[in-house]
């Protein structure tokens, strides 16, 4: 997978593909040059984007608030901005 992308210290931007209704929601990792999302949640009224919110705040330990679909909110490939995000290495 190509390193994600960040515009400074605190911030990282993700290329992210969803599959929505899955039967358990998981990080799966490297699809192409995305990581890969298995969603519990439809892609209907924003449920599916909402969990996804959920799923990498917890993952990459940051506040809900902080992650932030910038691209793709209606499909299935989105890019993805985390705020806040701290790593030694990537």
């Amino acid at each position: 997978m190509n390193k994600p992308k960040s515009k400074s210290e605190n911030e990282l931007i993700l290329k992210i593909r969803v599959e929505p209704r899955s039967s358990r929601s998981e990080i799966v990792g490297q699809y192409g040059d995305a990581l890969k999302v298995k969603l519990t949640s439809p892609p209907v009224e924003g449920k599916a984007n909402r969990e996804l919110v959920e799923i990498l705040a917890k993952e990459f330990g940051v506040a809900k608030k902080d992650v932030e679909i910038i691209s793709g909110q209606g499909s299935k490939n989105k890019i993805v901005r985390l705020r806040g995000f701290r790593s030694k290495e990537l």
